[in-house]
């Protein structure tokens, strides 16, 4: 334990929760956390809420980082306005090849892992099986849950591809390997980084952070080719914008070396771009990070939940689903399975925004046009 709890820091659209009071009070008093920022999106989840960074500076606790290891978002413009979407025929036909494209579990046929994955393998045989069999068919694939693929119209009203996704089942797997003697009640597990196990850790933290990226880039290059396809269109990737919120890195503040881990949280050092979307049906924010040394130059992923996703489906009906996405193409076939993912599931994405405007600048509004998430 701490002999004195670890500085906090909190950003908020609201008095926090008790329950995440609670959490936070946990974090400060783990051994070695030295400090703990809470950013607006922060809602509840297991051990560690959602939209928390924390600092060590020798312990791991991958409770922290989270079992999506890189999860992210990605958004680049294509060469086109929101026109294309304007007409019925045309968002259903991209539609269709999205769910052709862009699974959410997993390809027909395996693929090639680039060149840098394979080159640097994971820490054990295990993890390098999995990463050969389910890594090769996940990768281009977008999940469930909170993840999707949207196409957004800016002021201007040109069309943007933002895609939020992580590393699927690998990243799952290490998070289960490294915490497989991790025992209900005994504490939040560690791993210290000079250890051969934390070691181990981090090597495949790293992996899953490259896989997600790629995992990422993949869909971009799918998505290029539909457009390709279909309309004639590409992407500018010039505009790329490319980051992740659930990591452990080596960074400085304060003057010292700590292990910062980002659960929902994304780096926002100053000048560094990054995404903040809100929730299926309203606005993503394109934004520049201000480099704030009180949040770990760290900013909110997203708007954050309001509603836990068994609260959503018990509260929000079909009807009340559809009026929310009202003006957004989506697959209404799935409208009760997506009610959990409602915009009134989220908190209000503009008030997040206003809660931490000393931590980013907004660059771009985008607006969706047409939503993918996977079934």
């Amino acid at each position: 334990m701490n002999e004195s709890p670890a500085t906090l820091s909190v950003w908020s659209t609201e008095p926090l929760t008790a329950e995440v009071a609670r959490s936070a009070e946990r974090l400060r008093h783990l051994a070695d956390v030295r400090h703990v920022v809470l950013l607006p999106d922060v809602h509840l989840a297991n051990d560690v809420c959602v939209g928390a960074v924390v600092a060590t500076t020798y312990l791991i606790y991958p409770a922290a980082v989270g079992s999506d290891i890189g999860c992210g978002m990605a958004t680049v413009a294509l060469n086109a306005t929101a026109e294309l979407l304007e007409d019925e025929l045309r968002a259903g036909r991209l539609l269709s090849a999205l769910y052709r494209h862009v699974p959410s579990n997993r390809h027909a046929t395996r693929r090639d892992l680039p060149v840098e994955l394979e080159s640097s393998p994971l820490s054990h045989p295990t993890l390098r099986t999995l990463s050969q069999r389910d890594g090769r068919v996940q990768l281009g694939t977008l999940g469930r849950g909170n993840h999707f693929l949207e196409f957004q119209a800016d002021a201007d009203q040109r069309l943007w591809v933002v895609v939020h996704s992580g590393s699927r089942g690998v990243g799952q797997a290490i998070t289960r390997h490294h915490t497989r003697e991790y025992r209900p009640g005994s504490g939040l597990f560690c791993l210290d980084a000079t250890s051969a196990a934390g070691e181990a850790y981090l090597v495949d933290v790293a992996w899953a952070r490259r896989y997600a990226a790629e995992n990422r880039l993949a869909m971009l290059r799918a998505v290029e080719a539909i457009l390709h396809h279909e309309f004639a269109l590409t992407l500018d990737w010039a505009t790329l914008i490319h980051s992740d919120h659930d990591h452990v890195r080596r960074e400085r503040h304060f003057g010292e070396p700590f292990w910062v881990h980002r659960k929902g949280a994304q780096p926002a050092v100053e000048g560094e771009a990054g995404i903040i979307p809100g929730s299926m049906g309203t606005a993503t924010f394109q934004v520049e990070g201000r480099g704030c040394p009180e949040s770990l130059r760290s900013c909110s992923h997203g708007a954050g939940r309001e509603l836990s996703r068994t609260a959503a489906r018990q509260s929000i009906g079909v009807a009340a689903f559809e009026r929310q996405l009202r003006g957004i193409w989506f697959d209404r076939r799935r409208s009760t399975a997506l009610r959990e993912e409602a915009p009134a599931a989220y908190k209000e994405i503009g008030q997040v925004l206003r809660a931490q405007g000393d931590l980013v600048k907004i660059r771009r509004r985008l607006e969706p046009r047409l939503c993918y998430k996977g079934g």
